[in-house]
This record gives C-alpha cells, sequence and structure tokens, in this order.
C-alpha cells in the first residue's frame, strides 16, 4: 500500500477515533438544560471547600446570596468582562485567540504562566469540577463549557458565573463578596470597589484588602485603565476612581508579597473524583 495512502487511513481512524471519544463524553457528562430555569442548590467547588475544611477539622458555613443582573453594579460586571474574558459574546465557550495567546506567553515564559479559561469554562469548573487541574479536566471543562453554550443564552451563563464565583474563603457570588468585603450590596458598588472585586478573581482567598498584595495592586490600577481605555468609564469617573482606589489598597504589603497572583490550590488540592453528576437544582429562578 503507498506511503500517502497508509497516511490518509491512519488520519481518518484518528478523526473517527477521537470524534467517538468526544461523542462519549458529551453523553457522559452532565446536562445543563435544567440550568436556564432554576439554580443550583450547591457546585463542585462549595462541595470542595467543604471537604477541605472538613479535613482540617474547620466549620464551614458558606456564605451566598442569589441576585438578578439588575441588581449588580453595571461597573462591577464591566469590570468581571474585562478582568476575565473580554470576548465573552464573541466566542462559542472557548476562546481560542486568547489559547494561542496564552501558549506563546507561556513558551516564553518557559512555564504555565498564563490561563485561558473563558467565563464559561470557568462556570463549568465550577458548577461540576472543582479545581483540580489535568488535561483530562480540561477537556471535561471544555465539554461542558460547549454544552452551556448551547443550553443556555450569554445572559444566563454570567449571571450564574456571578453568582457561584469564590470571592474569599466560604464566600461565593458578587452579592455575599460585595457584602464580606466593602460592607455594601453588589448594586451599590463603586467602580474602584468593583475593580477591586474583578481583581481578586485569580486569587480571592489571598486577597487581603487589609495588606494589599503587589499582584492586587497592579491588577487593579491595570483594570482601572483599560475602563477608561475602552471607553467603560470617563475621565473625570477615573480620576474620582483612581482615588478611592489608593485609598483602598492604601494598607502595607503582606511579607510574602508578589507580584503575580499565587497558585490558589497550592495548599491543599483534594484526590481527582471521577467523572461529574449532575448539579442539583432548586426552585425555579432567573437571575
Amino acid at each position: 500500500m503507498p506511503l500517502l495512502r497508509r497516511l490518509a487511513l491512519w488520519t481518518l481512524a484518528l478523526a473517527a477515533a477521537v470524534a467517538l471519544g468526544l461523542a462519549g463524553l458529551w453523553a457522559a457528562l452532565p446536562a445543563a438544560a435544567s440550568l436556564a430555569r432554576e439554580s443550583p442548590r450547591s457546585t463542585a467547588l462549595i462541595d470542595q471547600r467543604r471537604a477541605e475544611a472538613r479535613q482540617r477539622r474547620r466549620p464551614f458555613h458558606p456564605r451566598q446570596v442569589w441576585v438578578a443582573p439588575e441588581r449588580i453594579s453595571p461597573r462591577l460586571i464591566q469590570a468581571v468582562l474585562l478582568s476575565e474574558d473580554a470576548n465573552f459574546f464573541g466566542h462559542d465557550g472557548i476562546d481560542w485567540v486568547a489559547v494561542r495567546d496564552a501558549a506563546e506567553h507561556d513558551l516564553k515564559a518557559g512555564r504555565f504562566a498564563r490561563g485561558a479559561s473563558t467565563i464559561t469554562q470557568q462556570l463549568a469548573k465550577n458548577l461540576w469540577l472543582g479545581t483540580h487541574k489535568s488535561l483530562w479536566r480540561k477537556a471535561q471543562e471544555a465539554v461542558l463549557a460547549a454544552k452551556l453554550e448551547r443550553a443556555l443564552s450569554k445572559r444566563r451563563i454570567l449571571a450564574l458565573y456571578l453568582n457561584v464565583i469564590e470571592l474569599d474563603e466560604g464566600v461565593f457570588g458578587v452579592e455575599a463578596g460585595a457584602r464580606h468585603r466593602f460592607g455594601t450590596s453588589a448594586a451599590e458598588l463603586s467602580t474602584a470597589q468593583a475593580v477591586v472585586l474583578a481583581s481578586m478573581l485569580p486569587a480571592p482567598r489571598r486577597a487581603d484588602l487589609s495588606r494589599p498584595s503587589t499582584w492586587l495592586r497592579g491588577r487593579s490600577r491595570r483594570l482601572l485603565d483599560r475602563m477608561l481605555a475602552t471607553k467603560r468609564i470617563s475621565a473625570d469617573e477615573h480620576l474620582r476612581a483612581s482615588a478611592e482606589l489608593e485609598r483602598i489598597l492604601a494598607g502595607p504589603r503582606p511579607t510574602d508579597d508578589r507580584d503575580e497572583p499565587p497558585e490558589e490550590e497550592a495548599e491543599a488540592p483534594l484526590a481527582e473524583t471521577s467523572t461529574p453528576t449532575s448539579t442539583p437544582t432548586s426552585t425555579p429562578t432567573e437571575p
């Protein structure tokens, strides 16, 4: 058999195997359709944090208050989108441009230094996978993101994300996060407060506003500048928010200060679990 023909047959066989594998993974992973009407009672991330607390024999009382997007500051929504997934409304769950840029950055850095997970992928991880990292989990995350994008509107995906993200130890969702960090509701956050809250997201449990680190200061300032550059805010609003931002970040630096966000799960990763099961949902709601 000629070499080119053998290569063609091997390529077709490989493509068929990949397609069958993806089809099997799609069928095995949870459906997302119920999330269009109902909100989850818990998430894989909350369950993971509960298990970690049990291992350390510590109490765990998660704080979470579900709110509709209309009850969230538009500045916070804008800041989260710019910080975490600027192309959220332009991709189908995976931002291939961001993946390419992250790969190029990591090659230059010689390490895995930059993530490229979209908001949809982060939501899939929070709902069903937890924080454990592996190539298998990344494959599951990608398929689950595709299922979310197929079953839900972008507005619903964003609403779910904003209500389940972790913002400190035992604090989940922007309403609980705003009250915990700033003593106000998510609707009443100032521009500076919204920027700081969004800037915490790579490592929220390691963000201490009484001793703000270099990475949190830098991310917050860059994000506020980006909101001005993208015309989310005016020059006057930027000036006022900059002054407030410096007051929020005025505390001394921590003893373990660093320029880059720390690895959130370096402290206590749990053993990898099996294929995720469906997420329990509560009564119908439309946050």
